[in-house]
């Protein structure tokens, strides 16, 4: 790989983005697609939005910073995966007008139309998906089926408070190994070392301790 790169990460929800849940598979992805060559990865810029729909660049100052910072310095605008850019067929469009090359690490070898068609069809999976939830919601109505059933959310708000109170038990631990600087990795092995338990009473993974990180 040659050339100059500034790198685009996005998370849809606000909990993703303090906990860093996604952010890093996202940083994994890119760098896994940039690993060799003469390359250069002039800036990254990440953005946690919620923003739907053909004006999502509107929405995402970040994107728009990014795009410029690439424009500027004629570099090429990397990202993870297609869909975490957008689903939105007239928003690839219209990023594909503003004058600035893009690739995502998932599809690195796709032109122009070969995104613009996966974005067709990516869109098309979305409207399917919330078509099919609509109409299976409409069908347990008619079924008689209360929906938000009240001893489900009972459970889970036992639950939520349950996994909560964990968190806040291993506050200190965990806010001493980020003072220290330990990234997500060694804090799990760290964990695992001691002997400190999950919530399950196992052995940490690292998406267990991005849960306890996101409830803190």
């Amino acid at each position: 790989m040659e050339g100059k790169f500034v790198a685009y990460y996005r998370v849809s929800t606000a909990r993703q983005g303090e906990s860093g849940l996604g952010l890093e598979a996202q940083r994994e992805a890119v760098s896994g697609y940039l690993n060799g060559g003469k390359w250069k990865l002039l800036q990254e810029f990440a953005e946690v939005e919620t923003g739907k729909g053909s004006d999502a660049l509107e929405k995402r100052p970040v994107l728009r910073e990014a795009v410029a910072y690439a424009k500027k310095h004629k570099a090429t605008l990397v990202i993870a995966k297609l869909d975490r850019l957008s689903r939105d067929v007239h928003f690839i469009s219209g990023l594909m007008k503003s004058g600035v090359d893009f690739v995502a690490a998932d599809w690195p070898f796709a032109d122009k139309l070969m995104l613009h068609i996966r974005a067709v069809f990516a869109e098309h999976e979305r409207d399917m998906i919330s078509k099919r939830t609509k109409e299976a919601l409409q069908r347990a109505k008619a079924r008689g089926v209360i929906l938000g059933n009240p001893n489900l959310q009972a459970d889970n708000t036992k639950r939520l408070r349950a996994a909560q109170a964990f968190a806040r038990g291993l506050k200190k631990t965990l806010k001493a190994y980020q003072r220290e600087g330990m990234s997500q990795r060694s804090m799990v092995q760290e964990l695992n070392t001691v002997g400190i338990k999950s919530a399950r009473g196992g052995e940490w993974s690292l998406v267990q301790l991005q849960r306890v990180l996101a409830r803190l």
